[in-house]
């Protein structure tokens, strides 16, 4: 499901919950694509790492299996910077898969920038 979080700043993010297919055929790309540094590199040498140690069918494992969580783990890191679902639907969704997410509305302004 689809859905936006949005930053007390006004800075907004449209983001997937739920398996993800850019992860799945393209590995770590979309993670820098995001600005998610840290999550492409982990995944670049966790992919590299296990393609060495498998003779080369390990990357695709490491893809399936990000594919599964690379985009839980890019909503909690955007909710750790303060970001929010703006609707209902979106925070039930994500509780759903684990999420807990107040909504923005249900926040206080006085959070900094980040």
């Amino acid at each position: 499901m689809n859905g936006i979080l949005q930053h007390s700043s006004g800075l907004i993010k449209e983001v997937k919950a739920g398996f993800s297919w850019t992860t799945f055929f393209f590995g770590f790309f979309p993670a820098f694509f995001r600005g998610d540094i840290k999550w492409g590199l982990i995944q670049l040498i966790v992919g590299i790492v296990t393609t060495l140690l498998t003779a080369g069918f390990g990357g695709w494992i490491v893809n399936i299996v990000f594919s599964f969580l690379y985009n839980k783990i890019y909503i909690n890191d955007l909710i750790e910077k303060g970001y929010r679902p703006i609707d209902h639907s979106f925070q039930q969704a994500l509780k759903q898969r684990g999420i807990h997410a107040k909504l923005l509305s249900e926040t206080p302004t006085s959070q900094s920038a980040v």
